[in-house]
């Protein structure tokens, strides 16, 4: 009976190292780095789920987004670390992945309202799914894709909130429209 046990538990165990951090990345902040690199320090490997089908409306086309999220990860060298899209429910992405553990970052207190929500519909969906929340550094604390993006919008200086490479394509987007 006990080896049926331990048996279970490993499986389980197995699960609980991979982490799937989702997003839109439109586009991949400081912020989300931060989260990135704290989570590949947790868990033996990390999956930065890069979201198609999303409500939001984006900025960079899916494929720029996953390129630009690679960039960034080989930048930063880590090698337990890499950015897969995927369609359709989170939950399922994430079985699909052989993981159970979804991170998110929380920066204000109406993140954590939205984030706890969206645990409790994950986990609704999917029982064996859990939600780890990273609560943001002095890094990332106010960054998001949607101020980076009116900044830019506004000609305003990025420094601070992406990396100079991204602010280089995110200039060069802005400067065609």
């Amino acid at each position: 009976m006990f080896k049926y046990i331990d048996k279970l538990n490993h499986k389980r165990m197995d699960n609980n190292k991979i982490a799937i951090y989702p997003g839109t990345f439109d586009p991949v902040t400081l912020g989300h780095l931060d989260i990135i690199t704290r989570s590949a320090k947790v868990f033996e490997g990390v999956i930065v789920a890069v979201a198609q089908d999303s409500k939001k409306i984006t900025h960079f086309s899916f494929e720029e987004r996953v390129d630009m999220l690679n960039y960034e990860l080989k930048r930063l060298k880590l090698e337990n670390v890499k950015a897969k899209a995927f369609k359709g429910l989170l939950v399922d992405f994430i079985k699909t992945e052989g993981a159970r553990i979804i991170v998110r970052g929380l920066r204000a207190l109406a993140d954590f309202e939205y984030e706890f929500q969206m645990s409790y519909i994950n986990h609704k969906l999917s029982p064996d799914i859990e939600t780890v929340f990273l609560p943001a550094t002095e890094n990332g604390h106010f960054i998001s894709s949607s101020f980076v993006n009116e900044i830019a919008r506004l000609g305003g200086n990025l420094k601070g909130f992406v990396s100079e490479e991204i602010a280089a394509k995110i200039k060069e987007r802005y400067s065609k429209k």
